[in-house]
């Protein structure tokens, strides 16, 4: 990967926040892409599914999975396996490693036909501020858990706007941990040629902001598209610097809070 062009006046198409970083780590789903209510809708199915045949002893964990909170605080960000075991063992279910597999499997089958039945788009937002980096001359890199993150950025149009991906196949071939672990991130700037602490990362998932904070990242951006009473709460205090609607916020004349 060459070295970023040296910072010019193009730079002010972008946000202060933003203008003294040398390069940008995206998350996908969620953040790049509206995948993420594909596979929130697609993990409903299948826990729905699972705690039907299996319905937690105790009655008052016996309820749906809910598609924002329980998404948020159990799945998002996470790799399937991890995302299962943890929603399974927040409702008191004691399950083996097959039990997790099959969990994660059915997920994965539901949402790939989702995604061939509803496809994605990238939001205008993030587009427009990926375009203002690379006119800056900023690296821009992809990185997900998931390990359709390349198919999801060819459907929307968008692979072309970043200089490297690390998808879920990579991190599994290179042995890279999970979120909240920083490994994905730090191998995504190690392509990019920059050091984390010269870096930031945009996240929208609780995992993937504390990944971040971990990784030692010169700035943390938290992406709240759910804009509940207290998302954007949480995302700061699992170590975002700021957090934003939108990105198109950290464009110039954006007000990033």
């Amino acid at each position: 990967m060459p070295p970023p062009r040296s910072p010019d006046t193009s730079r002010d198409a972008l946000a202060p926040v933003l203008r003294a970083v040398h390069a940008v780590v995206f998350d996908t789903d969620g953040v790049i892409t509206d995948s993420a209510r594909v596979h929130a809708a697609a993990w409903k199915e299948a826990f729905d599914a699972f705690l039907r045949a299996h319905p937690p002893e105790d009655p008052a964990l016996r309820r749906p999975f809910d598609e924002r909170d329980d998404y948020l605080r159990h799945v998002d960000g996470k790799s399937r396996l991890d995302g299962a075991a943890a929603f399974l063992a927040a409702r008191g279910i004691e399950t083996s490693a097959d039990t997790v597999r099959a969990v994660a499997a059915d997920k994965e089958r539901l949402f790939t036909r989702r995604l061939h039945e509803q496809g994605v788009d990238a939001y205008p937002g993030t587009v427009r501020l990926v375009k203002a980096l690379r006119a800056a001359g900023v690296p821009r890199a992809a990185a997900s858990a998931s390990r359709h993150a390349g198919e999801l950025l060819d459907r929307a149009g968008v692979r072309d706007l970043f200089d490297a991906l690390v998808d879920g196949g990579e991190a599994a071939r290179l042995g890279l941990a999970g979120k909240p672990e920083p490994d994905l991130f730090l191998e995504a700037v190690r392509r990019l040629g920059v050091p984390a602490d010269r870096a930031a990362v945009v996240e929208d998932a609780l995992a993937g902001v504390e990944a971040g904070r971990r990784g030692g990242f010169a700035l943390v951006v938290g992406v709240d598209r759910a804009a509940g009473a207290d998302t954007g709460a949480r995302l700061l205090r699992h170590g975002a610097d700021i957090v934003v609607h939108d990105l198109g916020e950290l464009c110039a004349g954006g007000a990033p809070k």
